[in-house]
């Protein structure tokens, strides 16, 4: 969902699956507008502030192009939208927040990968000899890129195999920032085994990304990035000049383009997924006439029929089940 606060309101913006829980969770302070749309937003901030106001986003929590959405919708209207360094609600959680993700960061083992991740960074190094602006670097702050990159994963948000970080590849250097204490040895020791070397991944901590980037900016350089992944707060240390923009980075683009041994696992995946399907579809007609399931204990059941198939991690969302 996205939120704005003002002065004297504060609503919600989420889709459909949530309204009800909205209605139900949400106070009076609270209005719940069932859209998503980024200009449903503008239109409602347009009203709600002033003339004059500025309307501050933390940039690390939007792409460069949710930005540019925003920064369309409110164009021409006297209002500035400015990013803001101290995340308001960090300051509000106090020690009620969440602690950060702790699980192990670990490698995929070769044989789910197809490519070592060596081959991969060669792959992209390529691409950055043969492009015509020859950019120096490449950025990426997608999550499930650098999982990719580096065919490692993680458990950080939930459904999701990846981990907090931010990659700078450049062409003789990999800086991988992440909390380094939660890599398995053996993710480490192949991130490092071609130390030192232009295949050597320089741990650095996740905190210093944007400090490490404003640094590099400021050589002679060039850095390739996505916008629709690159958040906006690392984008803002680069000088205009010095970047090349697409709407992927180079490494989303790679990643999308499945090798032969992937096709072959995804394959296999969706056939051992299919049999817990049909073991469930099984179970609900003998059960569901003796009036022993409901929607949770049948999302519970086809959840505990995955978890018994081989290399299950759960799956990549709730189930979602309803009858009647």
């Amino acid at each position: 969902g996205t939120v704005v606060v003002t002065k004297d309101k504060a609503a919600l913006w989420t889709d459909s699956r949530y309204w009800t829980q909205a209605e139900r969770q949400l106070d009076c302070n609270w209005e719940l507008q069932r859209t998503t749309w980024i200009e449903s937003i503008g239109l409602w901030i347009l009203e709600a502030v002033p003339v004059g106001a500025n309307i501050s986003l933390d940039p690390f929590l939007f792409s460069i192009d949710t930005w540019n959405s925003y920064s369309r919708a409110l164009h021409g209207s006297g209002r500035t939208l400015l990013p803001i360094e101290t995340n308001l609600v960090d300051q509000v959680w106090g020690d009620q927040r969440p602690p950060p993700a702790s699980s192990e960061i670990y490698s995929l083992p070769a044989a789910f990968t197809g490519s070592s991740w060596q081959e991969k960074v060669a792959g992209i190094r390529q691409q950055m000899e043969q492009n015509i602006r020859r950019p120096t670097a490449v950025l990426l702050s997608g999550l499930e890129e650098t999982a990719w990159l580096f065919n490692l994963r993680g458990d950080d948000i939930p459904y999701n195999p990846v981990f907090y970080s931010y990659t700078l590849l450049t062409n003789t250097s990999i800086s991988l920032f992440v909390d380094k204490a939660r890599l398995s040895a053996a993710a480490r020791q192949s991130l490092q085994a071609g130390c030192p070397g232009p295949l050597c991944v320089e741990l650095q901590d996740y905190g210093q990304a944007r400090a490490h980037l404003r640094r590099y900016a400021q050589g002679n350089v060039t850095v390739w990035l996505g916008t629709e992944y690159t958040t906006y707060g690392l984008y803002g240390v680069i000088p205009q000049e010095k970047l090349l923009e697409d709407s992927y980075s180079p490494v989303m683009l790679a990643k999308a383009v499945k090798n032969t041994k992937e096709q072959e696992l995804l394959r296999a995946a969706h056939v051992r997924d299919a049999v817990a399907v049909i073991q469930y579809l099984l179970w609900l007609e003998k059960m569901v006439p003796q009036g022993q399931v409901d929607e949770f204990s049948g999302a519970e059941h086809i959840d505990g029929l995955r978890r018994a198939q081989e290399y299950s991690h759960g799956p990549s969302f709730q189930s979602i089940s309803a009858s009647g």
